[in-house]
């Protein structure tokens, strides 16, 4: 049974805590002119933030959107340059 308990532990509680961390972290570091992605997938520019939102500039205006919102996958993926095929 603990045995089970363990295993449960590092292969569903620990990678989850991990990526929240992963995410918070993310978000803190934050600034303005970085471009994100939101959850729902709307892509913007911070141009303003406070404790809880940022203000993001899209095509068609500006919207606020929670820090919670943020997507870390989508985002990182958006700001690491694309990787140049050796030949």
């Amino acid at each position: 049974m603990i045995l089970i308990i363990v295993v449960f532990y590092f292969f569903m509680i620990r990678p989850q805590v991990k990526k929240q961390k992963d995410q918070k972290k993310y978000v803190e570091e934050l600034k303005k002119g970085d471009r994100v992605v939101t959850n729902a997938g709307i892509h913007g520019r911070i141009i303003d933030m406070n404790e809880l939102t940022f203000l993001v500039e899209i095509e068609n205006g500006k919207m606020r959107v929670d820090k919670a919102a943020i997507s870390l996958d989508a985002s990182k993926a958006l700001n690491t340059p694309p990787a140049v095929a050796k030949v």
